[in-house]
């Protein structure tokens, strides 16, 4: 069983950064793809970012410029780190893991950003 833990939520004003960390137990972390969802309340949870296990990346087009996924194998950690934030990137966000069939998620982290 991989456990999956983010961190780093909060509260933040409007323009703001925050960098959101999630660590995933297991030896085989380096080969997993690594997503961020969120949900805003009354929505539904949303693709935010992903990286491969190559490294590659992709981004809702709500985020692309804003926002950076990236990975650190050595501590089984992907970070996302969230620059010039809105109000309306106020959200619970989850870190997903997933590898072959088997997929992981966390438990989220909240994100509030104050106009």
């Amino acid at each position: 069983q991989v456990r999956v833990v983010e961190s780093g939520g909060g509260l933040v004003q409007a323009g703001g950064s925050l960098r959101l960390s999630c660590a995933a137990s297991g030896s085989i972390f380096r080969f997993f793809a690594m997503d961020w969802y969120r949900q805003a309340p009354g929505k539904q949870r949303e693709l935010v970012a992903t990286i491969t296990s190559g490294g590659s990346t992709n981004y809702a087009d709500s985020v692309k410029g804003r926002f950076t996924i990236s990975r650190d194998n050595a501590k089984n950690t992907v970070y996302l780190q969230m620059n010039s934030l809105k109000p309306e990137d106020t959200a619970v966000y989850y870190c997903h893991a997933r590898v072959v069939s088997y997929d992981y998620w966390g438990q989220g982290t909240q994100v509030t950003v104050s106009s």
